[in-house]
């Protein structure tokens, strides 16, 4: 009864945050609902289509920024292994390696503020390498600004991905280093230089609903192009490291959720995929999702890719 209440199917199905708050509380059978809505509206904007991305952490340790949950932060006592950025010959052989699973998109990640400028001179010339191989390159860099979002477009950069990571309201409560204003304007540069933009959060910091909810209508505004949507995977050593994961369910209602909100936009699943949706990680699409991150994250391990190509194919998509 909420659902028909609360949700007029129109050409572009816009939802109220006061309409996501209610459907927010969702549980039994009306959250199935839901998610056959959510997955109704991937459909009509996305078909049956799974776009694929895969990313390789280039740059790894040593982060002066304290964002809590993170494994890489120099604020943290973790056991990652930490190394200054990879030789080219690694990085396009890591991009080689996933071609074969249908993968168009490959993500550059290097920790820290941002690279240096001898760090972006070489990966210019990485990007250019991985946009011959046949890729749509991204790169996820730090705050950078217009200059230098502008060379690495320039050199075959297609994507630029800056996680807002959650609200504005709540972004304090996880990072005291940089703030969520500072988060905004490197988006806005990367726009500025013509960059297609990727930009999402990561659920389970102990964030409410009501934040959830303001982060996809702050991504709505921006006009992020790609939605990735991880969830939080504890790792001993950071802030967070006893914090409790978000249940399967849960994690299905934000990706529907966001699904209505942002109907047109790549909703891509990300970090945490496998340790917080378990045997429910089929569910996704159904859910609404139409993107998915393939292969091992950044400090943690994903599924192995033949396993996700097979469920793609079980299911009846395309990638």
């Amino acid at each position: 009864m909420l659902l028909t209440e609360n949700i007029k199917q129109t050409t572009e199905y816009r939802i109220t945050k006061d309409t996501a708050l209610s459907l927010s509380m969702l549980k039994g059978v009306e959250l199935f609902d839901l998610f056959a809505i959510s997955n109704k509206i991937r459909d009509k904007f996305h078909s049956n289509r799974i776009d694929l991305c895969s990313i390789i952490n280039a740059k790894s340790g040593g982060c002066p920024e304290d964002c809590s949950f993170c494994a890489q932060s120099a604020h943290s006592n973790t056991k990652i292994n930490s190394y200054p950025l990879l030789d080219k010959e690694e990085i396009l052989k890591a991009a080689d390696s996933v071609r074969k699973y249908g993968v168009k998109r490959f993500c550059i990640v290097t920790s820290g503020r941002k690279p240096s400028h001898i760090e972006i001179k070489k990966l210019c010339e990485f990007i250019s390498e991985i946009r011959d191989m046949g890729f749509q390159p991204c790169a996820t860099l730090g705050m950078l600004g217009e200059e230098e979002l502008g060379l690495l477009k320039d050199a075959g950069l297609h994507r630029y991905h800056h996680n807002l990571e959650t609200s504005e309201s709540f972004f304090s409560e996880i990072c005291t280093t940089h703030t969520y204003r500072e988060k905004i304007k490197t988006i806005e540069a990367a726009k500025s230089v013509g960059l297609s933009v990727c930009s999402g959060g990561i659920f389970g910091l102990g964030e409410s609903w009501e934040d959830r909810i303001d982060m996809a209508f702050a991504l709505k505004e921006i006009k992020a192009d790609s939605v990735p949507i991880n969830f939080f995977t504890p790792v001993p050593g950071t802030p967070m490291e006893n914090r409790g994961t978000l249940s399967p369910l849960e994690a299905l209602k934000i990706i529907a959720i966001y699904r209505l909100i942002l109907s047109d936009r790549e909703i891509r699943i990300c970090g945490g995929r496998p340790y917080t949706l378990r045997e429910l990680n089929s569910c996704i699409f159904f859910a609404g999702a139409n993107g998915l991150l393939i292969g091992n994250y950044l400090t943690t391990q994903g599924r192995p890719p033949k396993e996700d190509l097979q469920t793609i194919k079980d299911l009846e998509f395309e990638i």
